[in-house]
C-alpha cells in the first residue's frame, strides 16, 4: 500500500468519526433532531390520559380523578386520527370551516302550519224541529251573507201546529195560555219578529224563514233544497274573516320550548316579503296521534280578507333563550348511529375527526355538551371525505400499536 492511499483512508476516517462525535457528543443537540434552546414548547391544550375527547384550556383533574397532560403544537401530528392535506388539494374539494362560538343560543322553532276561521266566531245553524228544507237561499260554501239575510225556509208540521195553537190561544181570554203558547213558540225557534207578525196578520205560515245572525261566509253547507233535517242536522255553519287563526305544529322534541305569549313571525308563499308578526294564543293540550306533533295556535287580523283559511305558512317561533354554551354550524356535524362526530381544524392543513355530545339544534346552529371549545375551528364543508381518512388513519395507528405490543 501506497503513501498516498493511506493518507486518503486516514482522511476518510476522521471525517465519520467527526460526524458522529457532532451528532452525539456536542451539547445542545439530540438524537430526534429537536431543536436545542432554553425556550418552553407551546401547550396547544390538556387532555384526559384515558379519553382523548376529554380537553380543556388549562390544567387539571379528568372525569377518572388523573391529572390532564399537555399536548404540545409539535405532537398534534402524532395523535390517531390526525390527516394532513395541501392546501391546494383542500382548496379543490372546497374546504371551508367555522369558528366554534360560546354564547346564548336562541330555541328558534321553525314550523309549518295552515290558517283557519277563527272559531270564536263560527255561528252554526240548526233547526229546533224536524221538517224539510223548502227554499234555500245560499247554495254553496264560501258564499257571503249578511246579517239578517235569507238563509233558509223551513216547513215543519210541528212549527204550523204551534202557531195555531198561539192564535186559538189569542182568541181565548186564558193569560195563562197566551203566555204558555208564546214562550213554545219561541222555544221551537220563532224569532221575536214571527211572533210579532202571527199576532198582527192572525195567519198561521206554511213556511218559517231563518235568517242570518251576522256578517260572514258559508264555512259549510251540510243540506240541500228539499232534504229533511232534524235538531241532529247540522244545516251549515257561518263565520266571519276578518280574523283568522294560523294553526302551527310543533314537533314533540320542542313541545317545551314553546308558551303563550312567545313571539311568532308567519310568512306565506303567495305573498312573498311579506311577514305577519303575531304571538302564540293558546298550546293544545295533546299531541296529534299520528303526526306526532303539538299544535299551537296564533291569531291574526284579517281585515283586508287576504288570508283565506286552508292556505299553508311558513311559521317562526322564538322559544327562551339558552344560557351560556358552546354551538357550531348545523352542517359541520356528522351523524352516526351511536355517535356523532366533528373534523377539527388544526390548522397547517392538519384535520382531525372528533367525537362530539350535542345539545339542542336551534336553527341552523347545534349546542355541543362536550367535545369543543369556543375559538376552535371545525369543517362545514367536505367534512366527510376528511372525517373517514380520519378514521382510517386511526385504524392504522390502532393496528400498528397493536402489532408492536404483540412482538414485545
Amino acid at each position: 500500500m501506497n503513501r498516498n492511499t493511506l493518507v486518503v483512508a486516514a482522511l476518510l476516517i476522521a471525517g465519520v468519526a467527526g460526524f458522529f462525535a457532532g451528532r452525539f457528543l456536542l451539547p445542545g443537540s439530540d438524537s430526534d433532531g429537536a431543536t436545542g434552546g432554553t425556550g418552553e414548547r407551546e401547550v396547544l391544550y390538556w387532555v384526559a390520559p384515558m379519553d382523548a375527547n376529554f380537553r380543556r384550556d388549562e390544567p387539571g383533574i379528568s372525569p377518572m380523578g388523573m391529572d390532564l397532560i399537555p399536548v404540545y403544537a409539535g405532537d398534534v401530528d402524532a395523535e390517531p386520527g390526525t390527516v394532513k392535506i395541501d392546501p391546494r388539494v383542500a382548496n379543490n374539494l372546497g374546504v371551508r370551516t367555522a369558528v366554534v362560538e360560546k354564547g346564548v343560543l336562541s330555541r328558534r322553532i321553525e314550523t309549518v302550519g295552515y290558517i283557519g276561521y277563527d272559531e270564536d266566531t263560527l255561528i252554526h245553524v240548526h233547526t229546533r224541529v224536524e221538517g224539510w228544507i223548502e227554499k234555500l237561499a245560499t247554495k254553496a260554501t264560501g258564499d257571503r251573507v249578511k246579517k239578517g239575510q235569507l238563509l233558509f225556509e223551513l216547513y215543519s208540521p210541528a212549527l204550523v201546529n204551534a202557531q195555531e195553537e198561539y192564535l186559538a190561544a189569542l182568541r181565548s181570554s186564558n193569560a195563562t195560555l197566551k203566555r204558555a203558547s208564546r214562550e213554545r213558540l219561541s222555544a221551537l225557534g220563532i224569532s221575536g219578529d214571527g211572533i210579532a207578525r202571527l199576532e198582527k196578520e192572525r195567519t198561521a205560515r206554511q213556511r218559517i224563514s231563518i235568517h242570518a245572525e251576522a256578517d260572514g261566509v258559508i264555512a259549510h253547507l251540510g243540506v240541500a233544497e228539499g232534504i229533511f233535517v232534524t235538531p241532529a242536522t247540522e244545516v251549515m255553519s257561518v263565520a266571519k274573516l276578518d280574523r283568522v287563526w294560523v294553526i302551527a305544529e310543533v314537533f314533540e322534541r320542542q313541545a317545551t320550548w314553546v308558551e303563550p305569549g312567545q313571539k311568532a313571525i308567519v310568512s306565506l308563499d303567495y305573498l312573498p316579503g311579506v311577514t305577519l308578526q303575531g304571538t302564540v294564543d293558546y298550546i293544545y293540550p295533546e299531541l296529534d296521534p299520528v303526526t306526532r306533533t303539538l299544535k299551537v295556535r296564533l291569531r291574526f287580523d284579517n281585515a283586508a280578507e287576504s288570508l283565506r283559511p286552508n292556505m299553508f305558512a311558513d311559521v317562526l317561533i322564538y322559544g327562551k333563550s339558552t344560557g351560556e354554551i358552546v354551538h357550531v354550524p348545523r352542517e359541520a356535524v356528522i351523524r352516526g348511529g351511536s355517535t356523532n362526530r366533528v373534523v377539527l381544524d388544526l390548522g397547517d392543513g392538519r384535520y382531525r375527526s372528533l367525537e362530539v355530545r350535542l345539545g339542542i339544534e336551534s336553527g341552523d346552529r347545534v349546542a355541543i355538551r362536550s367535545g369543543l371549545m369556543a375559538g376552535e375551528k371545525v369543517v362545514t364543508s367536505a367534512q366527510f371525505l376528511i372525517d373517514s381518512e380520519s378514521n382510517i388513519e386511526s385504524a392504522l395507528n390502532r393496528l400498528s400499536n397493536g402489532e408492536a405490543e404483540m412482538q414485545q
